[in-house]
């Protein structure tokens, strides 16, 4: 039988001790998510509550279920549902795949100067903050700007994108994509540096073309950080950030723009109706946790690979 050394107190604080800087560097990612992250829960009791604020969170009235109730059964429930949903699918469809490929194609690059040039280029747009880039999709989509210019040179009328709902999900998608898939692909990027060489080798030597080589070998190799990164975003999909929609929506947009988030920022902030946007949000967090641990038992019994 396997005998198991434990540590005795004496060996553990000598091995603290050791590490003490390390310990004391996280010290300050530790206080911030308290403060911060889990201090404030408490304030989730107001979803159950008509929330008053001379009474305070413990002093309101408790009325449980009201709110829930109230959501599930308004009339704007299932619109901004379908709207949430839709954006993160599309997101998901066209969004998940480039960086994967940006990754693959970059890793296949072997003149470092452009590689590091198109890596450059591509990681710039995530250094861009939001709201910049909404004035650049604002720019960009105008009746004089960049794209209708381009239209009406090839004999087409200008269109204001922004006020047809019909384009919204298109415009959304592709700015976000734009922004993020350079940055988003450095997690692959990484991973393809853990592909055997020998095994690449191999298959050259076996007469493997770089089609068969990247389909047989490299994509099987980041397949686990594949199915991880996949997760995490099917986690998401009833959660989006509303910075961008706010800046980028309008009235005439709001049939297809209007999303879980946008509502929340309406009713709790604009409407001070805190108890209801509160019931809302955890709503969308609770169904967020529960797409999340289906996507990770589905993951781990399809391929092995989960979070946990």
């Amino acid at each position: 039988m396997k005998t198991v050394n434990r540590m005795t107190g004496q060996q553990r604080w000598k091995r603290i001790k050791k590490c003490k800087y390390l310990y004391i560097i996280l010290i300050i990612p530790m206080l911030y998510y308290f403060f911060f992250h889990y201090m404030p829960m408490y304030g989730v009791l107001i979803a159950f509550k008509d929330y008053n604020i001379g009474k305070g969170v413990w002093g309101s009235t408790w009325v449980g279920l009201k709110h829930f109730r109230k959501f599930l059964t308004d009339t704007y429930f299932w619109k901004l549902v379908r709207n949430t949903l839709l954006l993160n699918i599309y997101g998901l469809l066209w969004g998940f795949p480039i960086p994967i490929l940006l990754a693959i194609m970059l890793n296949e690059v072997k003149h470092s100067k452009f590689k590091r040039l198109i890596q450059t280029v591509s990681y710039l747009p995530h250094f861009i903050s939001t709201v910049v880039v909404c004035g650049m999709v604002v720019n960009f989509l105008s009746l004089d700007g960049i794209l209708n210019q381009l239209l009406e040179s090839l004999g087409f009328e200008k269109t204001q994108f922004l006020m047809y709902p019909q384009y919204f999900r298109t415009i959304y998608t592709a700015s976000g994509i734009w922004q993020s898939c350079g940055w988003t692909s450095i997690i692959y990027l990484a991973a393809l540096t853990g592909v055997d060489q020998e095994i690449l080798e191999a298959a050259m030597i076996d007469g493997a073309n770089r089609w068969q080589r990247i389909r047989h070998v490299t994509l099987p190799a980041i397949t686990p950080t594949i199915s991880i990164m996949l997760i995490m975003q099917l986690g998401k999909l009833m959660t989006l950030g509303y910075e961008k929609i706010l800046l980028l929506y309008n009235g005439s947009t709001y049939e297809t723009a209007d999303i879980i988030s946008t509502y929340v920022y309406r009713r709790g902030i604009l409407s001070n109706d805190f108890s209801y946007a509160t019931a809302v949000g955890l709503f969308q967090s609770v169904v967020g946790v529960i797409l999340l641990v289906m996507a990770n038992k589905v993951s781990k019994r399809l391929s092995e690979t989960s979070l946990w």
